[in-house]
């Protein structure tokens, strides 16, 4: 379990194809006195578990299915990812609670900046706009956001400047894809009030 605040900003030293998906070496030097093997870690909000340790850092092994589903499977040498380790019982929950189970990728449609901040629309996968909640929380890469306005299956979120320089956002552009995990909350009272309804329409149908 995670909450979206993203730790550091760590930088992808090497990719592996192999016969389960791709082997990852991370740098993340300002969090390698923490990791330990079997570690569950974020990157880019994608739930890793780390199986070794380097001087500065540690690898991770992705599967098929998960690089299919988030943007792993689209990761280069270089390139800058959101770490996050997993909260202890004893942490603050800053964010929300995000589990690290991505349900989808968004797609960066625009951006404009009102002030100082950067204002992003997003594309969600159709699917999971009924999750979308104006004011709700949502996980892109790995970073608890507020949504700010909902339209249709697209989502508005503001950054503040803390937010855009201290994770990758600013280095994303018009048609990237960013990891989509929605709130769980949301989630699971979208299924309930589905379920229930369901139910209701089956008793009466049999009535």
């Amino acid at each position: 379990m995670y909450t979206g605040l993203v730790q550091t900003l760590g930088r992808v030293q090497k990719v592996t194809a192999n016969e389960s998906g791709k082997e990852f070496v991370f740098y993340c030097p300002d969090l390698v006195q923490d990791i330990k093997i079997d570690d569950s870690i974020a990157i880019n909000g994608v739930c890793l578990t780390a199986t070794a340790l380097t001087e500065t850092g540690f690898k991770a092994q992705a599967v098929h299915i998960t690089l299919e589903k988030t943007n792993l499977g689209k990761l280069s040498v270089d390139q800058k990812v959101n770490v996050e380790l997993s909260m202890k019982y004893s942490d603050r929950v800053g964010g929300h609670f995000v589990q690290g189970h991505v349900n989808g990728v968004a797609t960066f449609l625009r951006a404009t900046t009102k002030g100082e901040n950067n204002e992003v629309w997003f594309k969600a996968p159709t699917e999971l706009k009924k999750y979308l909640l104006k004011e709700g929380s949502v996980a892109l890469d790995g970073i608890s956001l507020t949504i700010a306005d909902v339209k249709d299956d697209e989502f508005l979120i503001t950054f503040i400047p803390h937010t855009w320089s201290a994770t990758q956002i600013h280095t994303r552009s018009i048609g990237d894809e960013l990891n989509l995990e929605v709130d769980m909350m949301a989630k699971m009272m979208a299924n309930y009030v589905e379920m229930y309804l369901n139910n209701k329409r089956d008793n009466h149908a049999q009535a």
